[in-house]
């Protein structure tokens, strides 16, 4: 009888993963391929999958099936805690009306392509009203989910259970200020020069570097492929077709190179979670912190290392001789690794990079608790960037235009990359420990026990544990910022010589 009932639910699971799947194949079209002219029809596309699945999701015939399950004997730990996941994302979405679902999504597909225009134009204002829908309709889905304390706390629970406003003031407050004490020393020692990173690099020779560094660190390309967009990211539609996307600027190869890198870390971690539990709580990622931290080990720990130069800067001299030819190891270690408060996040260094996520989340709290109009985003943007970065916001494009996320509906999303951060350097501390010569073997260009560890460590769980059960599952400790001070510390130390 439980077998029975089970994959009756398994099967339920993986009709309406197959649905949310469809439409995400839409969306990844949308930002790679579509014809200008596809927009609208494309949005209704997307918000009539949306809907079904949402109305697939919430059926009361899934919720009773949900009960049965919860009373039957004979169901093992892994099929106990996929039941209760889904009841407990049934309970949620099923405060959600349809309808809601629907006007969302319509919302999302139009905000994103004002948003490209409006980076376009340049100019804020473009963007500002489909934007201001946004967010009303977000503080619409808080009150529909319910909440503690503060609105922005039903949003971020999306991402990472758990979280909540008190816990990212607490960390941001902790954090904060041995950040800006390593700062002072770097900017009271000499400046690192990473002028040879701005010459002239092909588009084409950027994109046949990217394959090959890519295939090199390990990703499966029968199972995935590489694409271009506007903003980078990764999709996942299952374990064996995951896709990430790069952007190139032919006068800045780091751009594209740790864009690279960064979703690749996104990439293993879907390509490696159980192939058997497709649709099912357990063959999905623990959290988008826990996803961010697997992307920021790899473009910081991985990819900005010393060995990670020392193997990889010979294999960009062959497609960038001339560019190259006067570049040493060290200088490049350097160079890649340069700490200076800059405009744009994704490019920021290790150091800066959490005060561009202070900004945006600050800033969506406020949205969120309603004392920020959406017409005064640019001037809370230039004026957060000048009081923690001391640099000037020259226009919108640089400035709060520069993220894809809230086209996407994405508030709450901001966080979880410091938070992956943090928890990147305590993974991190930990396989170093846990592998011989980790760093030799990333010297010789050898991953695969490193993936091989994050995979059995991490991947494999999918979302048994929320993210500090897994910490403490993974490092014996729940999130310790220490990890991560202590690591930049130490390798800015060298850097810098202070």
């Amino acid at each position: 009888m439980a077998h029975k009932l089970y994959q009756e639910y398994v099967q339920k699971m993986r009709t309406i993963a197959d649905v949310r799947h469809a439409s995400a194949l839409l969306q990844w079209d949308q930002e790679t391929y579509l014809p200008p002219k596809g927009a609208a029809i494309r949005g209704q596309q997307i918000a009539t999958l949306n809907e079904i699945s949402h109305q697939l999701f919430t059926d009361e015939s899934l919720g009773r099936l949900l009960q049965q399950l919860m009373e039957t004997e004979g169901l093992s730990p892994d099929e106990k805690k996929n039941v209760a996941l889904t009841w407990e994302d049934y309970s949620r979405n099923k405060k959600v009306p349809a309808s809601f679902v629907r006007e969302m999504s319509e919302t999302v597909n139009k905000s994103f392509h004002s948003w490209m225009e409006a980076r376009r134009q340049n100019d804020f204002s473009v963007f500002a009203g489909d934007l201001g829908r946004l967010c009303e309709l977000k503080k619409q889905e808080a009150d529909y989910l319910g909440y503690e304390d503060h609105p922005y706390n039903a949003l971020l629970n999306d991402h990472d259970k758990g979280a909540t406003v008190a816990l990212l003031d607490k960390v941001f407050s902790t954090v904060r200020p041995p950040l800006q004490a390593l700062l002072e020393k770097i900017r009271n020692s000499p400046q690192v020069d990473d002028t040879f990173l701005y010459r002239h690099y092909p588009k084409d020779k950027q994109w046949a570097f990217s394959l090959h560094l890519l295939k090199e660190l390990g990703y499966d390309f029968e199972a995935g492929r590489q694409d271009i967009s506007e903003h980078p990211f990764s999709i996942s539609f299952n374990s064996n077709d995951v896709r990430i996307t790069t952007r190139i600027d032919e006068h800045n190869m780091a751009n594209m190179t740790w864009s690279c890198i960064h979703e690749l870390g996104h990439a293993f971690y879907e390509q490696h979670l159980p192939d058997a539990q497709y649709g099912l709580p357990l063959g999905e990622a623990a959290s988008y912190t826990i996803h961010e931290s697997q992307s920021r080990l790899w473009e910081n720990h991985v990819g900005r290392s010393l060995a990670f130069c020392e193997r990889f800067l010979p294999m960009m001299k062959e497609y960038f001789p001339e560019q190259l030819k006067d570049v040493t190891t060290d200088q490049f270690y350097r160079g890649i690794n340069k700490v200076e408060p800059s405009l744009i996040r994704t490019e920021a260094d290790e150091l800066t990079y959490h005060f561009h996520v202070m900004v945006r989340y600050e800033l969506e709290r406020s949205l969120m608790e309603g004392s920020l109009k959406v017409a005064d985003i640019p001037a809370f943007w230039n004026d957060h960037y000048k009081h923690y970065l001391g640099v000037v916001v020259p226009d919108d494009k640089q400035g709060c235009l520069q993220d894809v996320h809230w086209s996407h509906g994405s508030f709450g999303y901001f966080p979880t990359y410091s938070l992956g951060s943090f928890y990147a350097a305590q993974f991190f501390n930990t396989v170093n420990q846990a592998i011989n010569d980790l760093n030799g073997q990333i010297q010789k260009g050898e991953t695969s026990a490193l993936l091989l560890w994050l995979s059995k460590r991490i991947h494999a769980f999918g979302r048994k544990y929320t993210s500090e059960e897994l910490s403490r599952e993974v490092t014996g400790e729940t999130l310790n910022i220490d990890h991560f001070i202590q690591y930049a510390t130490e390798k800015y130390r060298h850097i810098y010589q202070f």
